[in-house]
Order: structure tokens, then C-alpha cells, then sequence
């Protein structure tokens, strides 16, 4: 079986200061597409040649994700909507103490958001999106390695859904800009087979 990397795309201005991204369509940095293209190098596996075998690639429609992608040298297979980063709704582009300083103690995993222009996302909506991913991509593992570029926190309730937790635990899977990470089996059963790796 092979193994689904997880690519969170590289840095943009707004990941930068910590604003919550959701919708918010908007370019990587200079530093992000550095980061991007030093992944291109760190694709590489344990084949004959050296590099992994890649038979799928899914990449969320934002152009943060499509250009880490293109930098990566990555083509993707498909541009999945389920992959958008969690609508954040009336919280879009707010940092965690700026909303704090409306709702004390406030905390995405736990508390939500609130509507804005759009009607944002509790962790479970986005549970049964990335729930729809990995039933598609799947099938893909029986034949080598899948990867997956996308955002922060959807990446981590994906991580916490393919370890059969609710959506919510992904709280506990810390994940920085142009990070590899890759979900495998052992013994049949699903594991995190390495976490927030830079490239390099």
C-alpha cells in the first residue's frame, strides 16, 4: 500500500500574521513559493530511481495550493473543492486574538465560527469533506502513493479522520506552511508515518 502525503501549501502574506485563510483567495510569498520548490527535491522515495511512485495527485482550487503544486512539480489529477481550507465565515482574515477580544478563551477546534459573507463551517461539516476525499483517493493507495496539497486546518481534520477520530482532533496536529507529512498503515491499521517535515 502506498502511503498519502499531505503537502500544506507554502507561506502567503496572511499565514504570515496568523489570519485565518478560509476563502480568501490570495498569492504565496517570495519565501512561500521558496518553499514550495524546495519540495520538489524532498518527493523522493525508496524506487529504483529514487522517487516515489506518485499515481495520484489532489490539490485544492485555491491558488496557493494550485502554485505550490506547480513549484513542487506537481501535476495535479484533479482540483477538489473538498480540499478548501474550513470557512471561517464571520472570522475570515481575523487572528485568534483578535476574535478573542470579542469571545475570551475562544478556540477554533471547540467553539467555531460565526457567519459572515460566508456562512462558515463547524469541524464536523469540514469532517465529512475531507471524509469524501479520502474515499476517493483510497482505491488510488493500492497502487502507490497519493498526495494531497492543500491548507492547515483541513489538512489536520483530514489527518484526525483518517485515524478514525472526529474532525475536531485535529487540534492536535500542529502543521507549519510547506510542510510534508505522510499517513500510512501498520499492521493494517492507520498510523502517521511522519509529521510536519520541512523540505531540505
Amino acid at each position: 500500500m502506498g502511503e498519502l502525503i499531505v503537502l500544506r501549501h507554502g507561506e502567503t502574506e496572511w499565514s504570515r500574521l496568523r489570519r485565518h485563510t478560509g476563502r480568501t483567495d490570495i498569492p504565496l510569498t517570495p519565501h512561500g513559493e521558496d518553499q514550495a520548490r524546495a519540495v520538489a527535491g524532498a518527493l523522493g522515495g525508496d524506487s529504483a530511481d529514487g522517487h516515489r511512485s506518485l499515481v495520484r495527485t489532489l490539490c485544492s482550487p485555491a491558488q496557493r495550493a494550485r502554485r505550490t503544486a506547480e513549484l513542487a512539480g506537481l501535476k495535479p489529477d484533479e482540483y477538489d473543492p473538498d480540499l478548501w481550507e474550513w470557512d471561517y465565515g464571520g472570522y475570515e482574515g481575523l487572528t485568534t486574538p483578535q476574535i478573542q477580544e470579542e469571545r475570551p478563551g475562544w478556540y477554533l477546534w471547540t467553539d467555531g465560527v460565526i457567519p459572515g459573507e460566508t456562512p462558515g463551517e463547524t469541524a464536523d461539516e469540514v469532517g465529512a469533506r475531507v471524509d469524501r476525499v479520502l474515499d476517493r483517493v483510497r482505491p488510488s493507495l493500492s497502487l502507490g502513493d497519493v498526495v494531497l496539497v492543500a491548507h492547515g486546518h483541513v489538512l489536520r481534520a483530514l489527518t484526525a479522520r483518517w485515524l478514525g477520530l472526529p474532525a475536531s482532533e485535529g487540534r492536535l496536529f500542529a502543521l507549519a506552511t510547506g510542510t510534508l507529512s505522510t499517513l500510512g498503515e501498520e499492521h493494517g491499521r492507520p498510523v502517521i508515518t511522519s509529521w510536519n517535515v520541512p523540505p531540505g
